[in-house]
């Protein structure tokens, strides 16, 4: 049993990311952040995320999200996109999906 909310806060400017499941096609991943990613990124899994608390500010392609506290966002494979940055008590849950047909 895990409480999604019981866990060390990362220092300042710094990300924490705890993998809570995982298999061959899931990988469910809690991350606490208070800093802003700069580099791109093209996963080759779909990602669905939820912003637990907090606020985020993200890059997809050309265009600009604000995520709150309980906004959603699916990213399918190979979108490219970024965080621009985070408040200080942004925290995630993130699950990778990998495309199960190029499981072999």
């Amino acid at each position: 049993m895990t409480n999604l909310y019981e866990f060390t806060l990362p220092e300042e400017g710094e990300e924490r990311l705890d993998i809570l499941l995982r298999n061959d096609a899931v990988r469910i991943e809690r991350i606490a952040s208070n800093r802003a990613r700069t580099e791109w990124y093209d996963q080759d899994e779909d990602e669905w995320a939820v912003l637990l608390e907090g606020r985020a500010e993200l890059e997809i392609g050309a265009r600009r999200v604000t995520l709150l506290r309980g906004d959603t966002l699916h990213l399918p494979a190979h979108c490219r996109h970024r965080v621009l940055s985070t408040s200080d008590d942004a925290l995630w849950l993130a699950v990778f999906i990998k495309d199960i047909s190029a499981v072999s």
